[in-house]
């Protein structure tokens, strides 16, 4: 559309004409018409930099989801009370090593966006009373 734009005005057409053939605002076309002039085809392309930041790596994003596909540790398993218990193969991962890898993951996502908290103490129990209030 924005070529379009310049088009239709090297053939004559004047911003208003323009504006309601291709359904933009007169604003609008004259704002890509300057760029195009001051900056060439270059200025009718996006500028870089929009739109929010990732908070996390690829690196980090890959790890999270990679704990999300993996099945759950352990089988469940009824005791004799009727109790369910789970049970863990050596060397895998337990609940707690689960929930740290969680929590280093979303401590550094909280860290990076600048979440900052009204009381002190140390980032599990920070960490623990965020996820409660959510």
């Amino acid at each position: 559309m924005r070529a379009r734009m310049v088009e239709l005005s090297w053939a004559g057409a004047r911003v208003p004409a323009i504006a309601s053939e291709l359904g933009y605002s007169q604003k609008t076309v004259r704002c890509w018409l300057h760029r195009f002039n001051q900056h060439g085809l270059e200025g009718l392309e996006d500028l870089g930099g929009q739109g929010r930041k990732r908070r996390i790596t690829e690196l980090e994003r890959s790890r999270i989801i990679a704990l999300v596909k993996n099945p759950p540790p352990g089988r469940l398993t009824v005791q004799q009370g009727g109790d369910l218990a789970a049970e863990v193969p050596p060397g895998s991962w337990t609940a707690g090593a689960y929930a740290a890898g969680v929590r280093s993951c979303l401590s550094k996502v909280l860290v990076s966006s600048g979440v900052t908290y009204p009381y002190s103490g140390c980032l599990r129990s920070r960490l623990r009373l965020y996820s409660i209030s959510m």
